[in-house]
């Protein structure tokens, strides 16, 4: 009670908001805060959220958050750390709270960062092009020359586009005098936009009722006007759009799959890329096809080994000679990524004025590059003020856990040092003033608290000019400290909420009524096939691996004796494919279930959430069953319910994927798996010295002990067990089940025949269709299983050959 004015403007904003403990909320001292004004009054723009939030009891707000929790995780949204433990996929940290902004304000904003791209494009331009910032002494010359992000073969490459820049990003923070600064410019391969959707569709579960009354400014016109922007930038109508991403290891690859998916765009890696002619090609299933725009997602330094870095594992060879022949436009044009020096942002006032004519409307963080003497000496007289940071975009880091390091930190240094350390490394080095964020309420521990923020907002080039997402994403600091160099080390993301005085339109990017064109689905990367191909071969193969440790570990119940000539044979068979019995829920198992996770992981784009959940839950089960279970009748069980999980995987996928090519190589690998799966067992136990019980147990493998009972009037025998799991058109457990299967999909497939001819894949798979087709369960032996199995192997190899390579 001794802090008076505080709690008489608690008072006065309870007034507004209603009355409770959870809402006892009071700004940082000496900081501007998102939702109470100087005066202790709640802004107009969150009055309306607040009066619901007010009402609602603890349990009831709980529960809202649990729903966006659940959306987030059963949507698989993550990013992947990095640290001293290595590499992880973790949550997406949301902040349930949205941050609101009034769409007045968010005018004045936009047209701040509007004009901040007009001048990065013409900065970048200068950069590669004239040279005459440099040449006129507006920027020093040591600042690009020194600069690793400076490509040196783009120089004098002008985008076919005639635009170096096409999709920005802005760090942006409010200071404590209410004023919005820039404290980065993201133009490299800027990362987040995903990450907005999924927070605004998460933060909507949970305040469903609240969104839908709340004029918000939808977000899907701007990735349509985006989408429509990269369809006019194609070359010809053959030329395909894609997302060049690094890959399944990069931070933020959930999102590029996910933009990928959202938008209908081709998802690619530097591998699936090749330049013929000049020319960037996709490898497919069809050939080679041609890419008029890469969206890329990796810098510009790997995208092309080739011409840039020699050590990138990551790129396509001959990328810069397809720029030169203006074949692709690239999404931000390579070289870029020079626009993120940090330093840069000291010379912006000047730079406007020159390229633009124009004061800067919305300033950055006051910064001072200390490889000019007098900004160096500013710097050592107020570095308790500063931020000590690296001048260039991919400069080594100066602590543990960032890229900068505190002046206030260094004051136990002598002053003499430091003056040092800034003239031998100046060149190297920036000064920034330590910026008070301002704060925004965080749900903590059952009350809203203040926690300082930071927007990243995007900017997309249109065929209107530059479009401005209304809202993007907030990062809101894990603790209390308002320094910016808080906001670096994590914390949480919120969703942002641009609200008007009016009710807005509702956009989305379903196509309007009326007459529309069915485009066929473009055509599937090999890679992309390799990875289903295998993702089907790797379930079926688990599948297998479960229905006969089932079989062998209910036997086992029974006897409690290993021994025993069925189990002893069948574990023979166990070891022959490196399946080890004396482990409950063996170790090969969990590889075959982990490999086609990964299998599905380099095709996230082309994969539906509810199947990556089902997939991963499969994973996750099997990893706990390996070390809690037991052999015996536990292990039986545990396997009964990892195939009723796969099961669920299975029909997942069946159900709901579209059946063009992609869904015919998940199933080929499926059926070629099957068939050897079967081939081998029958092999194996249904030979004239199998040991008793050896064909009941291969029904029970197969599933296909009711059909056999119903089939045949005898009790289980050679010739009817073989007839049923060998030669039996319509059980789909059958050998040839799968191999009528895969001659029906092989006849889909492209350039099946080639100018009336079969290829060398179609004819093998008729050959072999042909041969056990006209099989009898009598000449079914050893020699024949043999034979089969390899062929199969042989079909799969010449699929590879065909398709994949």
């Amino acid at each position: 009670m001794g802090k008076r004015p505080a709690a008489e403007r608690r008072g006065e904003a309870e007034d507004r908001i209603g009355k409770g403990a959870a809402f006892d909320y009071a700004p940082l001292p000496g900081t501007a805060d998102e939702m109470v004004d100087n005066k202790g009054a709640v802004r107009p723009v969150w009055q309306r959220f607040l009066s619901h939030l007010s009402a609602m009891p603890e349990k009831d707000l709980t529960e809202r958050f649990a729903r966006a929790d659940r959306y987030l995780r059963d949507a698989g949204v993550f990013y992947r750390a990095y640290g001293s433990k290595g590499t992880g996929e973790r949550a997406w940290p949301i902040s349930h709270i949205p941050v609101l902004i009034d769409e007045r304000e968010w005018k004045t904003l936009s047209a701040g960062l509007v004009q901040r791209a007009d001048l990065l494009e013409a900065i970048v331009a200068d950069i590669y092009g004239d040279n005459r910032l440099v040449e006129e002494g507006v920027l020093p010359p040591a600042l690009m020359a020194a600069n690793p992000e400076f490509q040196r073969p783009l120089a004098g490459i002008r985008p076919g586009s005639g635009h170096y820049l096409h999709f920005c990003a802005f760090e942006i923070g409010r200071g404590p005098d209410g004023n919005w600064w820039v404290l980065a410019d993201r133009t490299q391969a800027p990362s987040g936009a995903g990450f907005a959707l999924e927070s605004r569709v998460a933060t909507t579960r949970a305040f469903s009722d609240i969104y839908a009354e709340t004029p918000v400014h939808r977000l899907a016109s701007f990735f349509g006007a985006f989408r429509d922007a990269l369809q006019g930038m194609k070359h010809s109508g053959d030329d395909r759009i894609a997302v060049l991403t690094p890959g399944p290891a990069n931070e933020t690859y959930y999102e590029h799959a996910y933009i990928a998916r959202y938008l209908g765009l081709m998802l690619l890696e530097g591998e699936d890329l090749t330049v013929v002619k000049g020319r960037v090609m996709v490898r497919t299933v069809a050939g080679l096809k041609p890419i008029g725009v890469l969206w890329r997602r990796l810098d510009s330094a790997f995208a092309d080994p080739l011409e840039l870095n020699q050590n990138s594992h990551i790129g396509t060879p001959g990328l810069v000679e397809a720029l030169r022949a203006e074949s692709v436009t690239i999404v931000n044009a390579l070289g870029t990524g020079v626009l993120e020096t940090r330093a840069l942002l000291a010379f912006m006032p000047t730079i406007c004025h020159r390229l633009l004519g124009e004061d800067l409307q919305l300033p950055s963080i006051a910064t001072w590059w200390c490889g000019q003497k007098e900004e160096r000496e500013h710097v050592a007289k107020n570095i308790e003020k500063m931020v000590i940071g690296p001048a260039y975009s991919r400069a080594p880091f100066f602590d543990d856990n960032g890229e900068s390091v505190l002046g206030s930190s260094l004051r136990a240094a002598a002053k003499d040092s430091i003056t040092d350390w800034l003239s031998s490394d100046g060149p190297k080095l920036v000064g920034q003033e330590v910026v008070t964020l301002s704060t925004t309420p965080a749900w903590v521990d059952g009350k809203l608290v203040p926690r300082p923020m930071s927007l990243r907002v995007f900017a997309a080039r249109t065929a209107d000019g530059w479009q401005i997402m209304p809202g993007g994403f907030a990062r809101i600091g894990s603790g209390a400290d308002v320094a910016a160099i808080a906001m670096q080390s994590g914390g949480a993301a919120a969703d942002v909420w641009i609200v008007s005085d009016k009710p807005v339109e509702r956009h989305t990017l379903l196509p309007a009524e009326g007459s529309f064109t069915r485009n066929m689905p473009g055509s599937l990367p090999s890679r992309a096939a390799d990875n289903l191909f295998w993702l089907g071969r790797y379930i079926e193969r688990a599948e297998g691996a479960l229905r006969i440790l089932r079989a062998w570990h209910a036997r086992y119940a029974e006897a409690a004796d290993p021994s025993q000539p069925l189990l002893a044979d069948v574990s023979e068979y166990l070891t022959a494919v490196d399946i080890d019995t004396a482990e409950a829920v063996p170790e090969t198992l969990l590889r075959n279930i982990d490999s086609a996770v990964y299998s599905a992981s380099n095709i996230r784009d082309r994969f539906s959430p509810d199947g990556w959940l089902a997939l991963n839950d499969l994973a996750k089960t099997a990893r706990r069953f390996h070390v809690t279970v037991a052999a015996g009748d536990d292990a039986s069980h545990a396997m009964t319910i990892l195939l009723r999980k796969l099961a669920g995987f299975a029909g997942l996928v069946h159900e709901n994927m579209y059946r063009f090519t992609g869904w015919r190589f998940l199933s080929l690998g499926r059926y070629i798996e099957r068939g050897l799966h079967m081939t081998r067992l029958l092999g194996h136990m249904s030979g004239p010295d199998a040991p008793d019980g050896a064909l009941d147990m291969l029904l029970e493998i197969g599933d296909s002990v009711m059909t056999h009972r119903r089939r045949y009037n005898v009790n289980t025998a050679r010739l009817t067990v073989t007839d049923l799991l060998a030669l039996d058109p319509l059980n789909p457990r059958s050998v040839l089940f799968q191999v009528n299967e895969i001659h029906h999909e092989v006849e889909q497939l492209p350039n099946a025949l080639i100018n009336g001819q079969m290829s060398p894949f179609y004819r093998e798979a008729m050959r072999l269709h042909s041969g056990l087709a006209v099989m009898t369960p009598e000449g079914m032996g050893v020699e024949v299983y043999q034979r089969l199995e390899r062929e199969l192997e042989q079909l799969s190899d010449l699929l590879a050959q065909t398709y994949l390579g």
